[in-house]
C-alpha cells in the first residue's frame, strides 16, 4: 500500500500501519500534512472511510507550531541552558554535549533551520539530552515539594512525554516528563502539585481540583491557563 493517500480536501494524508495497534490515531506531521496511524490489517479502503468519518475532527486539529531555531540561540531551561552552535563535520550531523549546566547543541552550518523536519530532529535531540539534567534537578525538586506538603509517594521517575507532562501511577509513583525542563519553575511546580493531588484523588473530580488548588496556594486555574498558553522553545 502507498505511504500516503491523496485526499481532495487534505491533500497527502500519510499512513503508518503498526503491529499491535488496536485503534486509529491521527494528527499533523511537522511538515503540515495529516498522518494516520492504524492497525496493520487496515486497507486503503478502510483508511479512506476513516478520513470521511473524521473530516470535522481533522479540520479542528491544531497544526504543530514550528519554533524559530537559529545558530547562536540560547534556550533558557530550568536551572540550565542550551545553546545552538554551528559545526562542520558532515551534513545531517547533530550532536549534544553537557558542560556543567550548559548543553552545547552542535548543528551542521548548512542545516536549514526553517525546515520543519530539521527543526523536529534538532528538537528531539535537545529533548533527549534534557533527561540527564532532569534527573539531577527535577527529582530533587519534586521531593522537596512533596516533603513540604507532607506527602510520601512510593517513588519518583523521569519520563519522556511531550504531551503528557506528568503522571501518578496506580502504585503512587510520580512520573515527570524530562520536557518540563523547558518550563519556568512555577509551571513545573503546578504540574507536580497536580500529580501529587492524584495521590488522594485518582480522578479530576471537584474534590481533586479543590485539593490541587490548595497545594497551589489558590492559583490552580491561573496556572492551568498559563500552562495552556505556554510557548514551547522546541517542537512538540
Amino acid at each position: 500500500m502507498k505511504a500516503f493517500i491523496e485526499d481532495k480536501e487534505f491533500g497527502k494524508v500519510y499512513v503508518e500501519l503498526r503491529r499491535g495497534m488496536t485503534s486509529v490515531r491521527f494528527g499533523y506531521r511537522p511538515d503540515g500534512n495529516l498522518i494516520i496511524r492504524a492497525p496493520r490489517h487496515y486497507t486503503e479502503a478502510d483508511l479512506k472511510q476513516v478520513i470521511d468519518r473524521n473530516r470535522e475532527r481533522f479540520r479542528g486539529l491544531k497544526r504543530p507550531d514550528v519554533p524559530d531555531l537559529h545558530i547562536g540561540q540560547v534556550i533558557e531551561c530550568y536551572r540550565c541552558r542550551a545553546v545552538i552552535e554551528a559545526t562542520e563535520p558532515r551534513p545531517g550531523y547533530v550532536s549534544t554535549r553537557w558542560e556543567d549546566n550548559l548543553l552545547h547543541v552542535k548543528v551542521h552550518e548548512s542545516a536549514d533551520l526553517k525546515d520543519a523536519r530539521i527543526v523536529e530532529f534538532v528538537s528531539n535531540m535537545i529533548s533527549r539530552s534534557m533527561e540527564y539534567m532532569a534527573v539531577k534537578v527535577l527529582l530533587p525538586f519534586v521531593r522537596e515539594v512533596a516533603d513540604r506538603l507532607h506527602l510520601n509517594p512510593a517513588g519518583f521517575e523521569i519520563g519522556r512525554g511531550m504531551r503528557k507532562l506528568g503522571h501518578c501511577t496506580t502504585k503512587q509513583v510520580i512520573q515527570l516528563s524530562r520536557n518540563l525542563m523547558f518550563m519556568p519553575e512555577e509551571l513545573i511546580r503546578y504540574v507536580i502539585c497536580h500529580e501529587l493531588a492524584h495521590l488522594t484523588h485518582m480522578n479530576h473530580s471537584p474534590e481533586f481540583h479543590a485539593l490541587c488548588n490548595q497545594y497551589c496556594n489558590g492559583q490552580e486555574k491561573a496556572l492551568e491557563q498559563q500552562l495552556r498558553q505556554f510557548r514551547w522553545p522546541i517542537m512538540r
